[in-house]
Parts: C-alpha cells; structure tokens; sequence
C-alpha cells in the first residue's frame, strides 16, 4: 500500500468514524426519548421483496444486518484481495508482523470474555464478540494525533484490521450458522463456481459478477449460512488484474489516484468505499447500537455478557496485540514497525480494543435471542469507548514524549 493511498484512506477511514460516532449518539438518544418506541416499529417494520412471485419478507434490522452488511463485507473482501495480492499482504516479510498481531488480539480477548462468561449457561456462544476491531473508529482515533504518530504505525494498523476482518469472517463461516438448507446450500455453491469460471475465462466487466453474485447472497441467505459471507465469496472472485495485464503485474492506474478501466477490483473498491464509510456503517450504528439506560446499574455491567465483552476488548486485546508482537520482535521473526516506540505500539494496540461495529454483529449472530442485545450492546459501548479514550491518551503522551526528545 502506497503512502498516498494510505493518505487517502485514513481521510475517508476518519471521516468515517466521526459520522459513525454521529449515528451511534443518535441510536442512544432515539432508545432512551419519547422517539423510542417509533425507532423500535421502525427496525421491525417488515419489508417485502419479490421477484416472479418468488420474495423474502424480513424485519427492517434483518434487511440491515443481512443485506446492507454483506455489502459490507464485499469491500472487506476486495480491501484483502488487494492487500494480499500487491499491498502490505503480499509477502511474508510485510504479512508476518500484523498477523501474529491478529491472532494474538483475537486469542486474548476470546479467553478473557469465556473466564467471565462461563459462569452463565449459554453465554459462551459470544466468545468472538471481543476478538474484532472496528477499522473505521480505530483509523478515526489515530487520524486526530496527526503528525504524533509515525505514517509505518498506521500502515501496521489497517494491515491488522484487515487481518482482523479476514479472521471475523473465518468466525462467522465455522460457528455463527444456523439451520442448514443442503438445496440452497448446493445452489450457492454452484453461484461460487460459476463466479470462479467468469474469472478464469478472463471476463472483466463488472455487471455479470454483481448479478451472479445478487443470486450466491439470495442462496446463502436460504442456505442457513449467514448471507454476509456471500459479498467476501464475490469479492475473491472479481479480478484484480486488467485484461492486458500478465503475472502479477499491479493494473494501471489512471493520474486521478482511481483505477483504470482494466482493473475490475480496484473501480468497485472505489466506487463502494464513500457508500459502505458513509452510508452503510452509519446505518448499521444506528439500528444496531440503541442502548435502553433505563433500569440500567452499575451492576448490570458486572453480569458475565457485558463485563466478558468489556473486559475482553479493553484488557484482552492490549494484552494479545502488544504481547504478541513484542514475542515476534524478540524471537526475531518480524521488525518492529519504523520509528515507532513500544510506547506507541502499546497505544495502537489499546485502539484495536474499539470492536464497535464487528463486534456487534457478531453479537448478533451469537445471541439472536433479544433478551442479550442491551448486554451485547452495553458491553461493546463500554470496551470500545475505554479503548479509545486510553488509546488516544497514550498515544497523544508518547507522541509528546517522542517530540520533546527530539
């Protein structure tokens, strides 16, 4: 990843965090006024769509959390498809620090939140709801140090959120399922194919691969598997190599900064980006992060859910991040990021504990009982704000500390 793309991307990644603590603010306030009731019918209103008598009919929140997020998602698996391919993923040598730190800050808070939760039966199931991070707030958070924080820190940032992603993803595929349908499973299957064969035949126009893909989210979403898994499947199947391009050659790329006609990949990474950062997201925040205060104690944060979420946010994923790439430095199998102090490393690693959006849904496919989303909910609010309030004043001393130095 260039040093100008990665301009460009915190720009967008930090706007989008502010319009995303916007919409949450506003979820609070919704659940908690004389509006709540008309937020609630709004999220369950029913919507209908059909097709040659053929239709789905689900709650607005569903459309939300199935729909609009497996688009979500589609970005997700385009930004690591492209990072794997030609950016900071690429090799070993670029891959191995942020990986170990991906799997370090998914361990850590996993054990962390089934040491609290164990004592509650059933509360297990939300063992993966503290091991994601939300880019777009982590980003948003570094983006107002500014200068303070080395340009080599935020690239090992966004390579492991996106590590992060493509381990959430992992998550949902193997443990957050429910009710297997073989036929529609067998008829995505035979969408995935037939997206893989477009690839290999070379095809490059974007419009079959949205429509094949329109019908692999409709097949999994009958299948039992969650739908969201269907935008990443679509996202590894478009090319990101432009017809004139040979071996693994990047695609051009026009003097505007966009991809050229060739690249399929990078025109609809583009193209969804300002959709997915300002839109989606948004919504999502907005339907998902309503917390009803009323009734609501210290001792209601002391429950296994949401001090299990909590905990394993702000404390487990300092902990695994930071120890995880300080073993991988001392054992000799990475660099430290350039110009970066432990300090500050410490600090990114307090911000990978903003789960936020992740860490929501997956809350929603652990517990789709609604009798857990103020806990899910208070526990991710409360792990996430922690992180990012430590974080930032971490960092805002190293930074300090650092310029005082020199």
């Amino acid at each position: 990843m260039s040093l100008s793309r990665v301009g460009t991307f915190l720009k967008t990644e930090s706007a989008s965090g502010v319009v995303l603590m916007m919409a949450a603010a506003l979820a609070l306030i919704l659940a908690n006024s004389a509006a709540a009731p008309l937020y609630d019918a709004a999220l369950a209103m029913p919507v209908t769509v059909t097709a040659g008598g053929v239709g789905l009919d689900k709650p607005l929140i569903l459309w939300i959390n199935d729909g609009l997020m497996a688009i979500f998602f589609l970005l997700v698996g385009l930004e690591i498809k492209r990072e794997v391919l030609q950016g900071e993923l690429s090799s070993r040598s670029k891959a191995m620090l942020p990986g170990i730190a991906a799997l370090g800050g998914m361990a850590a808070p996993a054990l962390v939140y089934c040491a609290f939760a164990r004592v509650e039966p059933g509360a297990l199931q939300g063992w993966a709801i503290p091991a994601a991070t939300d880019i777009a707030f982590a980003v948003g958070v570094l983006a107002l140090l500014g200068s303070r924080v080395p340009a080599s820190l935020r690239i090992f940032l966004l390579a492991l959120a996106i590590m992060d992603d493509l381990g959430a993803i992992i998550i949902i595929a193997l443990f957050y399922n429910h009710g297997f349908v073989p036929l529609a499973f067998g008829l995505a299957v035979v969408a995935g194919l037939t997206l893989w064969g477009m690839n290999r035949r070379g095809l490059r126009s974007l419009t079959p691969y949205l429509l094949v893909g329109l019908v692999l989210w409709v097949c999994v979403l009958k299948s039992g598997i969650h739908a969201t898994l269907a935008g990443v499947v679509l996202a590894f199947a478009i090319p990101l190599r432009g017809a004139g391009a040979t071996g693994k050659s990047a695609p051009a790329k026009s003097t505007s900064g966009t991809s050229a006609d060739t690249a399929p990949l990078l025109r609809l990474e583009h193209a969804l980006h300002p959709w997915v950062a300002f839109a989606i997201m948004p919504i999502f925040a907005l339907a998902n992060a309503g917390v009803p205060l009323d009734g609501i104690t210290p001792a209601s944060l002391l429950a296994p859910v949401p001090l299990g979420i909590a905990l394993g946010l702000f404390l487990g994923k300092q902990v695994g991040v930071y120890l995880a790439v300080w073993l991988a430095v001392r054992a000799g199998l990475a660099r430290p990021p350039a110009g970066a102090s432990w300090t500050q490393i410490y600090g990114v690693a307090l911000l990978t504990g903003i789960g936020f959006t992740m860490s929501l849904f997956i809350g929603t496919l652990a517990f789709p009982d609604p009798s857990y989303a103020v806990s899910v909910r208070l526990g991710v609010l409360t792990g996430s704000i922690l992180s990012a309030v430590v974080g930032y004043l971490v960092l805002r001393l190293a930074g300090r500390t650092a310029t005082a130095r020199g």
